[in-house]
This record gives C-alpha cells, sequence and structure tokens, in this order.
C-alpha cells in the first residue's frame, strides 16, 4: 500500500492552538506528514519581518508535535522547489489562499506534478498576528527588542 505524504508549511512564530490544529486536521489526511517550518530569512522576504521565536526553536517545537513525522526548515520561496526537495502528495494550506488568484495559480502548479492542494480554515480565536499585536501593546519597547534578538 502506497503511503500518502503530506506537507504543512508555516512559520508557526509563537506557537498556538491554530498551529496544532492545522497539523491534526493535515495528519488526519495523510499517512506522513511533513511540516517545514519557514526560514527567518524567507519570513523577512515574504512578510517583511523577522519571526519572534528563532528558526532553531520553532523546529524544535514542531519537531515534538506528536501529529508530524518530519519537520523540515522550509527556505525556498517556490513551492515547486519546495516540492522537488520534499516530495509530497498533498499540499496542506490555510483557506485565505482558496479561490484567490495565489490559491488558483499554487493549484495548477502542483496539479501538473500530481499533487493535491487541501484548505483547512484557521481558528479565529487565536493567531500569532494577534499573540504578536497583544506583546507590543503590553511593552513596545521589549517586544521590539525581542524581534530584534530573534533575528540573531
Amino acid at each position: 500500500m502506497l503511503q500518502r505524504i503530506g506537507y504543512a508549511g508555516g512559520a508557526f512564530d509563537l506557537f498556538h492552538v491554530g498551529h496544532l490544529n492545522i497539523l491534526k486536521h493535515a495528519k488526519s489526511q495523510c499517512d506522513y506528514l511533513i511540516a517545514g517550518v519557514v526560514s527567518d530569512e524567507m519570513l523577512e522576504l515574504t512578510k517583511g519581518r523577522g519571526p519572534i521565536v528563532p528558526l532553531a526553536e520553532r523546529l524544535e517545537i514542531v519537531r515534538h508535535i506528536s501529529f508530524v513525522d518530519e519537520a523540515v526548515e522550509e527556505r525556498l520561496p517556490n513551492k515547486i522547489d519546495t516540492w522537488r526537495a520534499v516530495p509530497f502528495d498533498i499540499y496542506f494550506k490555510g483557506d485565505d489562499w482558496k479561490e484567490t488568484e495565489r490559491g488558483q495559480q499554487l493549484e495548477r502548479e502542483f496539479a501538473a506534478f500530481g499533487v493535491e492542494v487541501v484548505y483547512f480554515p484557521y481558528t479565529m480565536t487565536t493567531s500569532s498576528t494577534l499573540l504578536r499585536r497583544a506583546l507590543n501593546s503590553l511593552d513596545p519597547i521589549g517586544a521590539s527588542r525581542l524581534r530584534a534578538n530573534s533575528i540573531h
């Protein structure tokens, strides 16, 4: 019997229940789950800011989630290049991409390689963005120092 390999990429910064839900749902739809943890440099490139928690620590956290079979650093901007480096059958993405131009492009690109794109809803009550805002509102100076230290 062939194993279905799934891939769920994300920053997994300020790890919270929404991240856990995505990984849990992803594992329920594949036999082997790879979690791609986006590198600090890729976060700078794509979001214009680094993470609060450095890559090595985020990898360690994700690697120890029971639903995750393997955690890898995601350092390539093109998802097809990621697939070439770490082959998978299913790509899991948040539903904020569903029916968008970027999501449809991703689906077309992956379809050419036989990769299915499956969308999951975000947990609306918690997000890294909300946690980051809360940290900044509590101590804007300390939060910016923490952010600056996490980049190095």
